[in-house]
């Protein structure tokens, strides 16, 4: 696929951490993402404008959209709050506490009955230090639930570096990408199999970000970087050399690889779409939703969106 079909939206600040697309209510079709000076954005259906609707007290990651055309966003030292888009008001969804210490919120997925889905990816680092998680393999991510009636539960735990989020289009499952491992672990939720966990897919060729269900049915995939072979061997090592090595100073640490690549499966975790471009003024996508044939990505790293036409 050619770099040509690639388009590029600036938006006036950096880390687009991730993206959605309103598939409902006043603001249908258009695309909202975050930045990393807690701005809002929503970006018109075709990209030509851009437009703050809200300012929150941390750092956006994931964000989806609740049956009331309203955004959840998961802020990454603190929780979850819900944003109306279009009065701006911010309210607390879920904050972190000493019952329940939230190191790293990452990434959510929202049930039809208004369960929230979501990731706390490390028990051990922040968000600045993810780099660090991942070469130490602390394994201390977890996948968390949180019922309309407030009582959050520990869904899985010690999951290594848990990120992106997704439920079956049926409820029967929920999965969520573990980024160290470059695995889709599924919780199965109904059926024979309830309770029960395996690996939707279980080699991914990088290392994976958020999750989504497109309005295709797929489950697509962020890949932000593909494996890195020193920090590979890295993670190998004993103990001691792990966190050795995340002293490094980070201008000699290992570098992610620069691509744009999402990959798209279906329930049987058979692949599907995989597009890997090559990367000029875009790259490290850590956000990804398909919506119409029209593929949005957002980056940890850049000021800006893009999306490109299956």
């Amino acid at each position: 696929m050619s770099l040509r079909q690639l388009t590029v939206v600036p938006v006036p600040g950096t880390g687009t951490e991730d993206v959605v697309v309103a598939t409902h209510g006043p603001d249908q079709g258009s695309v909202f993402t975050g930045t990393e000076d807690g701005a809002i954005w929503r970006v018109s259906p075709d990209g030509a404008r851009v437009e703050r609707v809200a300012t929150i007290a941390g750092r956006p990651m994931g964000i989806e959209v609740d049956a009331d055309g309203r955004l959840v966003v998961c802020v990454a030292d603190s929780g979850l709050v819900r944003v109306d888009p279009g009065s701006g008001s911010v309210e607390t969804v879920l904050e972190g506490s000493a019952g329940l210490p939230i190191v790293m919120c990452n990434n959510a997925a929202i049930a039809g009955d208004g369960t929230i889905w979501f990731s706390d990816s490390s028990a051990v680092h922040p968000l600045a230090r993810w780099r660090s998680d991942i070469a130490e393999a602390t394994c201390t991510g977890r996948l968390l639930r949180l019922d309309p009636d407030g009582t959050v539960t520990v869904v899985l735990e010690g999951l290594d570096f848990a990120n992106g989020v997704v439920l079956a289009a049926d409820g029967s499952y929920v999965a969520v990408a573990e980024s160290g491992a470059c695995t889709v672990v599924r919780q199965w939720l109904t059926g024979e199999r309830a309770g029960t966990r395996d690996l939707l897919v279980p080699e991914l060729p990088g290392y994976p970000d958020n999750l989504s269900r497109g309005s295709d049915g797929l489950l697509w995939v962020a890949v932000a970087s593909p494996r890195v072979a020193l920090a590979e061997r890295v993670r190998r090592g004993p103990q001691w050399l792990r966190r050795t090595a995340t002293r490094v100073p980070d201008r000699l640490q290992p570098r992610p690889g620069r691509v744009v690549r999402v990959q798209a499966y279906d329930d049987a975790g058979s692949l599907v779409h995989d597009l890997d471009l090559p990367a000029d003024d875009f790259w490290f996508v850590t956000g990804v939703r398909e919506h119409e044939g029209r593929v949005w990505m957002g980056s940890l790293l850049q000021p800006a969106i893009a999306f490109l036409t299956l």
